[in-house]
């Protein structure tokens, strides 16, 4: 059972910059997945998530994000790829972090390894 975050680098104030989380070992869409970052010397927060197949069944609103971000990052799926994407737009050297993805389904919880994201002129 792995999950793999990857798509980190180095971009310009205003560029954007993808990254994927992708599961080997189980069904990504059955979890609900959460994109979250840390600042060295500061806590890891939460920046978004999407719900998972049960959300769909009840309707529920797949996607939610944290204020700073709404509107500029996307969080999606490919079933097929057992992945899940963070797009992320009109970055800000704010947005400087590593980011991290976690999938949880009732008391089963993954995290994956961190990736950078750099956001300078």
């Amino acid at each position: 059972v792995q999950l793999q975050a990857c798509g980190g680098g180095q971009v310009q104030p205003g560029g954007s910059l993808g990254l994927s989380c992708t599961a080997s070992g189980f069904t990504l869409e059955d979890y609900a997945v959460g994109w979250w970052r840390q600042v060295p010397g500061k806590q890891r927060e939460g920046i978004g998530c999407i719900g998972n197949s049960d959300s769909i069944s009840r309707g529920d609103k797949m996607t939610n994000y944290r204020d700073s971000v709404e509107g500029r990052f996307t969080i999606s799926r490919d079933k097929t790829k057992n992945t899940v994407y963070l797009q992320m737009n009109d970055l800000r050297p704010e947005d400087t972090a590593v980011y991290y993805c976690n999938a949880r389904y009732y008391a089963m919880n993954y995290w994956g390894k961190g990736t950078l994201v750099t956001v300078s002129s």
